[in-house]
């Protein structure tokens, strides 16, 4: 098996990723976040509005176009659908996996090594988690990652100079234009400090043309739709930047040790990448120190940049993950080739603990059955059954393999938990769509179109909804009522801004509620989890 993974390197990462991300994009329920991304994307197609972005038809320049752009294309070719709209982003996950293989074979001229890392990379938990989710995070990350490695081929060989510096900076450019300059503060800035500490910089005066065409090319692609958006709507841009300008010191404040935790969200790897950062016990075992120092600096310097910043969220460390995989990669590689060879049982404890304890969960996983499949829930009974056989099988596989000590076939049966998990145990996640008030609003437009009646929403309603409704709602400022013409209409709230609405509308109208809207899958009224702002309520108002 090493021989084929060796010669099929990026076959075998795509593989990986295609089970992973790609056979089930419809399952999970839509977030906020791809809410808000797919409305943007609908209204490029529908509005033409590709270069001033909106949602619900008001402007909204908070995110660069790029990745909403390739989403768009996506539903412009394969329909206006969730498997289509969540295409591009699962592809970039591969994408991103893929350029850490070639990036870490660069790095230490070990293909076997260099398609660990990619698979570490492919299977820790907040990759996943950040692509299902689809805030973006793995576009701008993604495209750092390629500068970087076209940055590193630019400083490190004498050939193709100018692709590599022009190919540096187009990635660049891509990776701002996916989300201004996350990945320029949390993935390239420790880099230059982990490259500099490792490497050190000898930058030749005939290296300096290429260096400056890289900045200019990056400088270009990353700043122009800044510059148009500027010029063609200066107000909602000065307006909407102030705004999110104040959010990095205002919003979501945590403290500085926060991130502290942050090889956990590597999930299946936490263990081995915690022990990959002990620096003083692996630097001395690695065979390329060098190459290991700086992914272990380019970790750190990560980390430590983000806690710097007051604002604070968990899928802000997925930047982290990438060096994180490249730096796990060399413990795993040395279990590989040398723990049969380890003596101190301090060393070999921790390995079995590790692998025993992703094997437990195999083992124990079928007496979930008992616990969710009382009955056929959705269709799942069948999942659930694959699923378990595949995840048992690993399980044994895993333990017999720790008793010859062979960690590569352990290490390809991790990776295949979580291949099972995703590519057969996904449909499971149906099984939560117990809310027997879910009601959807995918219907409502339509037929207050046959009825002549229109709808606005008075505030905002949860983006969900306004995606599922299908088009523009406009909307009724509480803090600045405006009534409509219309001597019916209709007006969709949420619960929360129910009594205000009475307040104001009841004087002047008959009001008559309709229809409740509910899109929590997983609870319903009154129970833990249900969330009131994924519920609107449908008043039908006439004059009186």
């Amino acid at each position: 098996m090493k021989k084929w993974l060796e010669q099929h390197p990026v076959k075998t990462i795509a593989g990986a990723g295609v089970l992973i991300f790609l056979l089930h994009l419809q399952v999970l329920p839509l977030t906020i976040m791809e809410a808000r991304n797919f409305i943007t994307a609908r209204e490029m197609i529908v509005d033409g509005n590709w270069l001033l972005t909106t949602m619900n038809g008001l402007p909204r320049y908070e995110k660069p176009p790029l990745p909403t752009w390739l989403t768009a294309l996506s539903g412009n070719v394969f329909g206006l659908h969730l498997y289509a709209l969540r295409l591009p982003t699962a592809l970039m996950a591969i994408f991103t996996a893929v350029i850490a293989y070639f990036f870490s074979l660069k790095l230490v001229g070990n293909k076997l090594q260099s398609v660990i890392n990619g698979l570490i990379l492919l299977t820790s938990f907040y990759i996943i988690a950040i692509t299902n989710e689809a805030p973006w995070d793995i576009y701008t990350h993604g495209f750092m990652l390629a500068s970087i490695y076209y940055l590193f081929c630019l400083f490190r060989e004498k050939s193709k100079k100018w692709q590599n510096a022009i190919l540096a900076g187009v990635c660049f450019g891509a990776s701002f234009m996916s989300k201004g300059p996350i990945g320029l503060y949390a993935l390239f800035l420790p880099f230059i400090i982990a490259y500099a500490i490792s490497y050190r910089f000898k930058i030749s005066g005939k290296k300096t043309r290429f260096i400056i065409l890289y900045i200019c090319t990056a400088l270009v692609t990353a700043i122009w739709w800044f510059i148009y958006v500027r010029v063609a709507d200066p107000g909602a841009f000065i307006e909407i930047t102030r705004k999110e300008t104040g959010n990095w010191s205002s919003y979501n404040i945590r403290p500085f040790y926060y991130y502290w935790s942050f090889f956990t969200q590597s999930g299946i790897w936490a263990i081995p990448s915690l022990v990959a950062l002990m620096y003083p016990y692996l630097r001395k075992k690695v065979t390329n120190p060098t190459a290991y120092r700086l992914t272990f600096w380019w970790t750190v310097s990560a980390v430590v940049l983000l806690s710097v910043i007051p604002e604070k969220k968990t899928r802000y460390l997925a930047p982290v993950l990438i060096p994180m995989a490249m730096n796990t990669g060399f413990y795993i590689t040395y279990l590989i080739n040398h723990f049969s060879e380890i003596k101190k049982r301090r060393e070999t404890l921790i390995v079995y603990f590790n692998f025993l304890l992703i094997a437990l969960i195999g083992l124990v996983f079928p007496l979930a059955g008992y616990f969710l499949l009382d009955n056929d829930v959705h269709g799942t009974r069948l999942s659930f059954f694959i699923t378990t056989i595949a995840l048992f099988v690993l399980a044994v596989i895993i333990i017999q393999q720790l008793r010859k000590k062979n960690i590569f076939i352990v290490f390809m049966a991790t990776v295949g938990f979580i291949v099972s998990i995703t590519a057969f145990g996904l449909p499971l996640a149906r099984l939560l769509q117990k809310n027997n008030a879910f009601h959807n609003i995918d219907t409502l437009a339509e037929k207050m179109v046959t009825k002549e009646t229109p709808v606005y929403s008075f505030g905002n309603i949860a983006p969900e909804m306004l995606w599922y409704y299908g088009r523009p709602l406009p909307i009724i400022e509480p803090g600045d009522i405006v009534f409509p013409e219309e001597s019916k209409y209709g007006v969709l709230l949420t619960p929360a801004m129910e009594n205000e609405f009475k307040r104001i509308f009841a004087p002047g109208y008959e009001l008559k509620q309709t229809e409740v809207f509910d899109l929590n899958y997983a609870s319903g009224p009154g129970e833990k989890g249900h969330k009131k702002r994924l519920v609107s309520k449908l008043y039908i108002l006439s004059k009186k």
